[in-house]
């Protein structure tokens, strides 16, 4: 499967989102179509081997519609020149239709003053109140303002569906034509006992407000992008390139990997790259949204868009492009925007039948109201009213937007979102299980304690030392490391290692200069029937301090007991508690032993610990806590947390961690705070929130609306609603919910702690 974005054009309502999904899922080889009406982008998966992107821009332009696809070399300079020139072509299409129409409107409504109040009122000019008069002005703005209107409900038409263009069609055409016919022969209702009334004014008010109510729209939608917009004016234009010796200021898409890049005090870092020169703090708050400066020397990586706040460096650049962290952040948020939340469906099913069931509505309100009462004028105000205030675009706007806003919220805070249905379920979370390592703690483990069973009699000591790195060299555990850089800091040299192997959560084995080194947990030395009791005393000592044991046995006889420790991370605790005060069950899920566990669990603040587990069984213990009924989020950072923040049903991933872990994440943590995680909660609860206070508002409108402007209201109070305004509550009714949703945009994460 190829997944592919198409950037859609011509849409009007959720009505058309819907035609467009129907449309590419039925190209025989799509698999997935998720339409974003929001964003105006078709999100596809389809096999290549059975269709192509040709074959579904085809069926779009037959649905009516237009699309083409975003191109991945524009990711970074966000929207092209071509859909530029048509936004704003649209934007001033749609602002002179609107003055001409707002003129025109204004006029016809002072004409129709006398016939709305029933009173005399002669500082109107007489021939105000000519139906000839009238028709003239109206007749521009209802065939040339509200001429996409006929053209997109004509080509619903041809396909069999309905749109919201189709019920302002019929609405404003039952006003304007109607009003025609007494223009036209008024001596008919004379002869019938009749006013020959004409409703010129209703038509193009109403047109001239729907569309205003497009404009607002259209602009307050592009507001929902901001985050993206944000982002991308993050990066650099140029860099400082070192060639032949001298500087040279380049543009940044011609920065190629190798380059060395000098950076100065107060610049942005153009590209990704690793420190080989200088030192210097770096503010890393725009990407991670961490606010402390970080400090940077030779061999720490550096990532674009972030600023250099002290000192001058160079370095290497290693990732450009779309492939740096900035744009693999645009990326995920871009995706995340264009993809739908499940609470969408309702809203999706709703529209599905949504206009047919308007335009049924209204026939029968004429018809009812014509029977009971025989006045044509009483029928067709309610029929016309019912037709305009129907809004499906509120429905289809209600969710798009609010994920959108607060996706690009999440980017803002360092939390990259990867889909909508990520963002909702995060709400939901009643356990969180956190990976001790690298999680927990600051991932960096280093050797505190090193007791052998010989002492240091005859180098023993360094010796032991030496065998023990040498094998843990070839193993990637952050314990591993730990023990390197123990022995490099002690000046040992390191041996070749022959047959090295590593037992998945039990420790690595090799054989240096004819010696068969083993090194791992107590388990693992019992398996190998290798007795410890020597060091037992000083094992328990180390556990009970919190610190990790690893045993080292040279040919099958124990020889020494290393105590590493991990530190805890400074918000760890705070993060922890902020958790729990959230009401969720906070756990911790660890391969070390169960009194280092605990002893970690105590000072962190953690009751529930699942230690000794291994890095196979790790999804199967998520899946245990699923089948307690409870929603799960797994936090963690390694290639052994993978499977289980596959297996949870919300993964969260440390963005200082493994690509292979944030791979398999739904959200990542750039900073690798775990406040972000509380952070991560309480903007899910707050977008959840705003997609139902949208789709309240959406669902009480028209459910309110429709039955009023049919009319409901006449038999108890004798009051109508006037077709205008029915018009204008329909035009801002879509406005309303977008407004409502970018009211995310002032989100602040509560404090913790």
């Amino acid at each position: 499967m190829e997944n592919t974005t198409l950037k859609l054009r011509g849409m009007s309502c959720a009505s058309c989102a819907n035609s467009i999904e129907d449309a590419i899922n039925s190209v025989p080889g799509v698999n997935e179509c998720i339409v974003n009406f929001g964003a105006e982008q078709a999100t596809i998966k389809y096999d290549p081997r059975r269709t192509n992107l040709e074959a579904i821009q085809q069926a779009v332009d037959a649905a009516g519609y237009s699309a083409y696809p975003l191109q991945e070399q524009n990711l970074m300079r966000g929207e092209d020149d071509a859909e530029k020139k048509h936004r704003l072509r649209e934007s001033r299409d749609l602002m002179r239709k609107v003055t001409v129409g707002g003129i025109i409107s204004i006029v016809l409504l002072i004409g129709s003053l006398p016939m709305m109040t029933g009173l005399h009122l002669p500082f109107i000019p007489v021939w105000l109140h000519n139906p000839w008069v009238q028709l003239i002005l109206t007749t521009p703005v209802q065939f040339w303002c509200g001429y996409s209107f006929y053209i997109n409900g004509w080509k619903a038409l041809k396909r069999h569906a309905a749109t919201m263009d189709t019920l302002i069609a019929l609405g404003t055409s039952a006003a304007y034509f109607y009003s025609l016919f007494p223009t036209l022969f008024p001596s008919f209702f004379i002869n019938q006992g009749l006013t020959p009334d004409v409703y010129y004014e209703t038509a193009a008010v109403v047109i001239t407000l729907i569309l205003l109510g497009r404009l607002f729209e259209n602009r307050a939608k592009g507001q929902t992008s901001e985050a993206i917009r944000k982002l991308i004016g993050l990066q650099a234009k140029t860099a400082r390139l070192i060639r032949n010796g001298r500087e040279v200021d380049v543009p940044i898409e011609e920065v190629q990997i190798g380059d060395v890049i000098l950076v100065r005090p107060g610049e942005k870092i153009p590209v990704d790259g690793e420190v080989i020169e200088g030192a210097s703090t770096i503010d890393e708050g725009m990407v991670t949204g961490e606010s402390v400066p970080v400090k940077k020397q030779p061999g720490d990586e550096v990532i674009g868009a972030t600023i250099n706040k002290t000192g001058s460096f160079k370095f290497r650049a290693t990732r450009v492009g779309s492939d740096t962290v900035l744009a693999q952040i645009v990326q995920l948020v871009q995706q995340a925007q264009g993809s739908k939340a499940p609470i969408q469906r309702l809203a999706d099913q709703v529209t599905g039948w949504f206009v047919p069931a308007v335009i049924a509505i209204a026939l029968l309100t004429f018809i009812i109201w014509f029977n009971f009462t025989g006045n044509v004028t009483l029928a067709l105000i309610t029929t016309v009213g019912v037709l305009i205030i129907a809004c499906p675009c509120a429905l289809g706007l209600a969710t798009p937007t609010s994920v959108m806003v607060g996706t690009g919220k999440g980017a803002e805070n360092g939390i990259l979102i990867k889909g909508a249905e990520s963002l909702e379920l995060a709400h939901k979370i009643q356990t969180i299980v956190l990976d001790k390592t690298g999680t927990i703690t600051q991932g960096k483990p280093t050797v505190t304690d090193f007791v052998t069973v010989n002492g240091t009699a005859n180098g023993n000591e360094m010796r032991l030392v030496q065998l023990t790195a040498s094998v843990e060299r070839n193993s990637e555990h952050p314990l591993a490391e730990a023990v390197v850089r123990y022995a490099q800091s002690q000046e040992v040299a390191l041996a070749d290692v022959k047959e090295f192997e590593a037992i998945t959560g039990s420790g690595v084995q090799g054989i240096v200069s004819s010696h068969l080194v083993q090194i791992g947990t107590q388990r693992w030395m019992s398996e190998l029937d290798i007795d410890t009791q020597a060091l037992q005393h000083d094992k328990e000592r180390l556990e009970y301090l919190g610190k990790t044991a690893i045993w080292i046995a040279v040919d099958g006889q124990i020889q020494g007991l290393m105590g590493i420790s991990d530190a805890i991370k400074p918000t760890s605790i705070q993060a922890i508690r902020a958790l729990q005060k959230l009401g969720l069950e906070v756990v911790m899920l660890t391969g070390d032993n169960r009194r280092t566990a605990e002893t970690i669990a105590r000072e962190v603040g953690i009751k529930r610990v699942l230690a000794e587990v291994r890095p196979d069984q790790k999804a199967a213990t998520v899946k245990k806590l699923q089948l307690e009924g409870k929603i799960v989020a797994m936090v963690g950072d390694g290639i052994n947390d993978a499977p289980a923040l596959a297996q949870a049903d919300v993964g969260m991933a440390i963005g200082t961690g493994t690509d292979v872990a944030i791979a398999a994440s739904d959200i990542t943590l750039i900073s690798g705070d775990l406040r972000s995680i509380v952070t991560a909660i309480q903007l899910s609860r707050a977008t959840i929130r705003n997609i139902r206070q949208n789709l309240f508002f959406a669902f009480i409108y028209n459910v309110a609306g429709i039955p009023i402007a049919a009319g409901i209201l006449f038999p108890i109070f004798g009051w109508l609603l006037n077709p205008i305004i029915a018009g204008a509550a329909m035009a801002f009714s879509s406005v309303s919910v977008v407004t409502n949703a970018l009211r995310l945009r002032k989100f602040q994460a509560k404090p913790v702690g």
